[in-house]
């Protein structure tokens, strides 16, 4: 290696004095803060910011989140219209209102309907999908009806506890095609009100048979100098002032052995029990077609004896609080125990957007315990509740001697479509409308027998519109 290359590898000398450090360009720190400090603010401000952001989180997760893992969803709220006829709205949300506390998630309102065109009305706004979810419906009305009623379920009740907690007719009535679709609200039979001072006065007793109500009819009438009756010894015989007409013609096929579904298959037993019905206001003459109705009459002390069903009872001491009255099973025939049952059943619409809950309901309205509470709230504003349906339930109204002879008939009771009172513009009304014109043709002398087929079938033809058969 020459001199040459070693002098141009050879490291520079410095024009530096020796002992002075080598100069480098100046950094200062902005306004004076040291470089240091300005490190700690930065990292104390993220700091903060973390915080605040774990705050925020927290809170969102505390007051949101936090509780919709800790609690149950809520249940969404049901409401259920309910539909009846009965008068003491009290009684009802009383129970109703025992049901909302087992299950808060079922609010149920009741709406007492007006009678007139009940049954249409059913069926318009169930149509219409505004109607209600349960309802009543008349023990003579499936045929009707059977379009919009929801068979019941077994976990609501089984065919077999249906027909034994229930009297035989509502197993007629409301067990259609080995299906259950109803159960009855209560239970109501066509009894005898007597006038117990009129019977007081002449000594005589409640009839228990047809030939002592004939003769204690005829012996309590009482007639004026012109042979005018002013105290019928029993407001019968007649059909436009007689309450329930239908249903004590019934009363007198049935006992005689007639068929309500074909009159004209045993002409002559139909025609006994149409000449015996009339004659009391004919050869008997116990009963004139000039008194006002004979619950009227009844009320007002005029009529000795009166055919009426429980309800009866409220409208005749609306009238007469004062009167006198008792209430007896109605006379028969030997071995034909037999009176006429009208009474109402809950029903599920099968438009009703919750039937569960709707069926749960009526479950509830059925048990033992509701049906006790319901009667008992009803007795609370009038003398007593509707009689029970419930055939376990029958022996609690032995003490009542008013209410007792309504249940105690309902095991030999049957059902008749002459139904009165329904105002069903349907099968009851045309029904009635065809005995009416029978009745009237017989009171003006018309041959019974004649009477008799024409009515047979004049009912066979409304039978026939309505569906309806045994």
């Amino acid at each position: 290696m020459n001199m040459e290359e070693n002098i141009i590898f050879k490291q520079p000398q410095s024009s530096q004095p020796v002992g002075t450090s080598p100069q480098s360009l100046p950094v200062q720190p902005p306004s004076g803060v040291p470089k240091s400090s300005q490190s700690t603010a930065k990292k104390f401000i993220k700091l903060i910011l973390g915080i605040l952001v774990v705050a925020i989180f927290g809170a969102v997760v505390w007051l949101f989140v936090f509780p919709r893992l800790q609690s149950e969803p809520k249940e969404e709220i049901v409401k259920l219209l309910y539909w009846g006829l009965l008068d003491d709205i009290d009684a009802v949300q009383s129970v109703t209102a025992d049901f909302e506390k087992q299950n808060p998630n079922i609010k149920v309102s009741f709406a007492k309907q007006d009678i007139k065109q009940y049954r249409e009305r059913i069926l318009a706004r169930i149509k219409n999908e505004t109607g209600p979810d349960i309802f009543w419906f008349h023990n003579t009305w499936w045929t009707m009806l059977s379009d919009v009623l929801v068979p019941f379920p077994k976990d609501v009740i089984t065919k077999s506890d249906f027909t034994t907690l229930y009297y035989k007719v509502a197993h007629k009535d409301l067990i259609r095609n080995g299906a259950i679709y109803g159960i009855p609200v209560g239970i109501d039979t066509l009894s005898l009100y007597i006038n117990k001072d009129l019977f007081d006065a002449a000594s005589v007793s409640a009839p228990t048979n047809w030939i002592d109500f004939a003769n204690i009819a005829q012996e309590l009438t009482v007639k004026d100098a012109d042979g005018n009756i002013k105290t019928a010894g029993a407001a019968v015989g007649a059909f436009d002032n007689i309450n329930h007409a239908g249903d004590i013609i019934s009363l007198f096929l049935v006992q005689n052995g007639a068929d309500l579904y074909n009159l004209s298959s045993n002409s002559l037993v139909a025609s006994d029990a149409l000449r015996f019905y009339t004659s009391f206001a004919t050869d008997d003459r116990v009963w004139s077609k000039t008194f006002d109705s004979s619950l009227l009459a009844f009320a007002r002390g005029e009529a000795a004896m009166y055919f009426g069903y429980s309800k009866d009872y409220f409208a005749i001491k609306s009238a007469n609080p004062d009167i006198n009255l008792e209430v007896h099973p109605v006379p028969h025939l030997p071995n034909r125990d037999i009176t006429i049952a009208s009474y109402w059943a809950n029903g599920v619409s099968v438009k009703s957007k919750h039937q569960k809950e709707a069926l749960l309901f009526v479950k509830f309205l059925s048990q033992k315990e509701t049906q006790q509470k319901l009667f008992a709230e009803m007795s609370k504003s009038r003398e007593f509740g509707e009689p029970y349906a419930r055939v376990d339930l029958a022996n609690l109204l032995k003490d009542n001697p008013v209410v007792y002879p309504f249940a105690s008939q309902a095991e030999n009771a049957v059902s008749s479509f002459f139904a009165s009172d329904t105002e069903d513009n349907g099968l009851n009304d045309k029904a009635n409308e065809k005995l009416k014109e029978a009745v009237n043709a017989i009171l003006l002398g018309a041959p019974q027998e004649d009477t008799v087929n024409t009515l047979s079938q004049g009912v066979i033809e409304v039978l026939r519109l309505y569906s309806v058969s045994k």
